[in-house]
C-alpha cells in the first residue's frame, strides 16, 4: 500500500520511520563490508528517492537538502558510523576473528580494495555533518544553522509540507522551472516578472507571503494557512 503521494498521504515523522524500518535496513545492511566501495553510489540513489518520497520534494532538489528535511544523517555518514561502531567492538573483544587484523592489519596486496582497516580514524557524525553543510553551495542554506536538528513543519499535512520544502529548496512548480524543464514557453508571473519559487514568496504582490521565506520556513500557523489557501502553485 501506497503511504504517500505529493499532495496527499501519511505526516513526514511517519514516513521517516518508515523509510528507516523497511529502506535503511536493507540499504545499510552489513554497510562496513561495502561502506568503503565505489558502487556505493547505486545504493545511494535509492535512498535520495526514498528521502524525496518523506520530503515532497522534486529530483531537481540539490541532494543536500534531502537529509536535512527528512531530519536521516546523509547516507555517507550513516556508513562511516557503522564501520566506526564495527571497529570500536572488534578492539575490544579479541575473542573476534577480526581482532587481529585490526590490530595487526594484513599486508595490502590490491590497490583496488579498501578494507575496512584502512581508515579507522572515527568521526563525529553530528560534527562532521554540520561542517559538510555549512560548507556546501545549495540554495537557501542560511535558513538552516544545524542540519541535526529536525526542521519546523514536520507535523504539517502532507500538501503543505512538500509545498514549505519545495519553497526551501527552490525546486518547484513554477513557471520559470517549468520552462527549464521544457512544459512552457513562458517563464513569466502573472506580475510580469520571472516566477520563480523565490519570486512567489518574497517578492510577488499578487501571492508573497508577510515575511517572506524566512519567516514562512518557521512553519506556524499563519505559514501553514498560507501554503494550504495558496490557490496557483500546483503540487504534483
Amino acid at each position: 500500500m501506497k503511504l504517500a503521494g505529493s499532495s496527499w498521504g501519511a505526516n513526514a515523522s511517519t514516513l521517516r520511520s518508515s523509510a528507516l524500518a523497511l529502506c535503511y535496513s536493507v540499504g545499510e545492511y552489513c554497510a562496513p563490508v561495502w561502506a568503503r566501495s565505489t558502487h556505493t553510489k547505486l545504493v545511494d540513489v535509492q535512498l535520495n528517492s526514498t528521502l524525496r518520497l518523506i520530503t515532497g520534494t522534486l529530483r531537481p532538489t540539490p541532494l543536500p537538502w534531502l537529509p536535512v528535511l527528512s531530519n536521516i544523517e546523509p547516507p555517507p555518514l550513516r556508513r562511516k558510523a557503522a564501520v566506526d561502531k564495527l571497529i570500536s567492538k572488534a578492539t575490544e573483544n579479541n575473542e573476534w576473528g577480526l581482532h587481529s587484523d585490526i590490530l595487526h592489519p594484513p599486508r595490502h596486496r590490491l590497490t583496488s580494495r579498501r578494507p575496512l582497516w584502512t581508515d579507522m580514524q572515527p568521526i563525529d557524525t553530528n560534527e562532521r555533518w554540520q561542517e559538510d553543510w555549512q560548507t556546501a553551495s545549495v540554495v537557501n542554506n542560511y535558513l538552516v544553522r544545524d542540519p541535526t536538528i529536525q526542521l519546523p513543519g514536520f507535523d504539517l499535512p502532507r500538501r503543505q509540507w512538500s509545498m514549505l520544502n519545495r519553497f526551501r529548496t527552490d525546486q518547484g512548480h513554477c513557471r520559470a522551472c517549468h520552462k527549464r524543464w521544457g512544459l512552457s514557453d513562458s517563464d513569466l508571473c502573472d506580475c510580469g516578472e520571472v516566477q520563480t519559487m523565490s519570486h512567489i514568496v518574497n517578492t510577488c504582490h499578487l501571492t508573497k507571503f508577510d515575511g517572506g521565506l524566512q519567516v514562512l520556513h518557521r512553519a506556524d500557523t499563519d505559514a501553514s494557512d498560507w501554503l494550504n489557501n495558496f490557490p496557483s502553485l500546483s503540487i504534483r
